[in-house]
């Protein structure tokens, strides 16, 4: 008699198993624990076999005969069943090893050696946020074109062009890394170029003043009458001109006061490159200000929540809006004000460049690049400080052509 789920759910457990059964090698197994577990009974090579199916009611009726039909036709075709499972168990396993996640893995352990801790890190955090979640369970060697497109042009599609770009160029170091190693034997990236696949980013300039709105700029942050350590920060900022992340992040022991010299390490900087800041007597003056507010921890400028981490960046951008510079002027615009203004002034490109940590680094150059040129930039700093000081209080500026 066939089996039905009255019958099934009525089935109570006794002191032995004791099997139900459905017919053409369909048994449902009742435990003593309540446990009911299909089965399916067959013979091959002339002995007799038997594979579990899973639990009912997990499994149902209906899906443990579908079941029973497939591995029926397995055993027409001279295969069996149970050798079957284990051969597919193996191919899974063989492919979870192979898969693109597991190879990105092994590719992220040896090329991290020459990179910094902080890039390593991004480049994997970016690999496990956009592309592991769309491709990583699938084989290496299952990867093709369409397949990356689509893992990027999901990344594309929330407006993020530049995590897309970096995304497609890394799987591609990954896939060349899988054909080194004969985990597959190609690189169905390298048939993608990222300006055919990706749209082009329009380039736009940080917000930033003219040079003529500088001046009252400066009085501004002077007068600024929010946390102490925001104001020093903007007046640091200014007179330094270095990225937003490499000023909120600096601490003590990277400053020689002595020397006059802050040396932000390579790990903190764009371009992978230790950057060596000359310190002129206006910032020396500030950072004296700064001590005696924070001079008691690592940082300069810790987060007022205390937790050990650094200001946030949006600090100095939501202080340049309270002081009416909202979609006027960002951090990073103090950089390009100083570019404009030197440049005009008649200082070389390269000293400007390089005080910038512009300059472009390569294997060579970048042991001896982040002090190239250090007298000049020093003077073209004290130059820089005394300029601002003069703009602030309204004297007449000379422009001095630097020889």
């Amino acid at each position: 008699m066939k089996l039905t789920d009255p019958i099934l759910k009525a089935a109570k457990p006794q002191d032995k198993p004791y099997p139900l059964s459905d017919g053409e090698g369909l048994v449902l197994y009742v435990q003593p624990t309540g446990a009911k577990w299909w089965r399916y009974r067959y013979r091959f090579a002339g002995k007799a076999k038997m594979i579990s199916l899973g639990v009912y009611p997990d499994v149902t009726l209906k899906a443990a005969r579908t079941e029973r039909d497939r591995l029926q036709a397995l055993l027409k075709q001279g295969i069996d069943p149970s050798q079957n499972r284990q051969e597919e168990k193996l191919v899974a396993k063989i492919s979870a090893e192979n898969s693109f996640e597991a190879v990105a893995r092994l590719w992220w352990a040896s090329w991290k050696e020459a990179r910094t801790e902080r890039h390593a890190h991004y480049v994997l955090r970016r690999l496990e946020a956009d592309v592991f979640p769309v491709i990583g369970a699938k084989p290496v060697t299952d990867i093709t074109a369409p397949l990356l497109l689509m893992t990027v042009k999901k990344i594309e599609a929330r407006g993020a062009l530049d995590i897309a770009k970096r995304a497609l160029e890394t799987c591609g170091q990954i896939l060349r890394y899988a054909v080194a190693h004969g985990l597959a034997e190609r690189n169905p990236a390298a048939d993608i170029k990222p300006a055919d696949a990706l749209k082009a980013r329009k380039k736009t300039n940080y917000a930033r003043l003219s040079a003529k709105e500088l001046p009252e700029l400066l009085r501004q942050i002077d007068l600024y009458d929010g946390q102490p350590l925001t104001r020093l920060a903007l007046q640091l900022m200014a007179h330094t001109f270095v990225r937003t992340s490499e000023l909120i992040g600096a601490r003590w022991e990277e400053f020689d006061l002595a020397a006059k010299i802050w040396r932000i390490p390579a790990e903190r900087m764009k371009m992978d490159t230790e950057h060596i800041v000359p310190l002129t007597t206006q910032a020396l003056t500030i950072i004296e200000a700064i001590k005696r507010i924070s001079g008691g921890g690592h940082l300069l400028f810790p987060n007022e929540r205390g937790n050990g981490k650094a200001m946030s960046n949006n600090t100095i951008l939501y202080a340049l809006y309270r002081m009416g510079y909202h979609s006027r002027m960002t951090g990073h615009g103090f950089r390009g004000i100083a570019s404009t203004i030197l440049h005009e002034q008649g200082y070389p490109h390269e000293h400007i460049e390089l005080q910038l940590a512009h300059a472009p680094r390569n294997a060579v150059s970048a042991a001896y690049n982040h002090a190239k040129y250090l007298p000049q930039r020093a003077q073209l700093m004290h130059h820089w400080s005394g300029y601002l000081d003069a703009i602030k209080t309204g004297a007449q500026v000379v422009q001095f052509k630097a020889a």
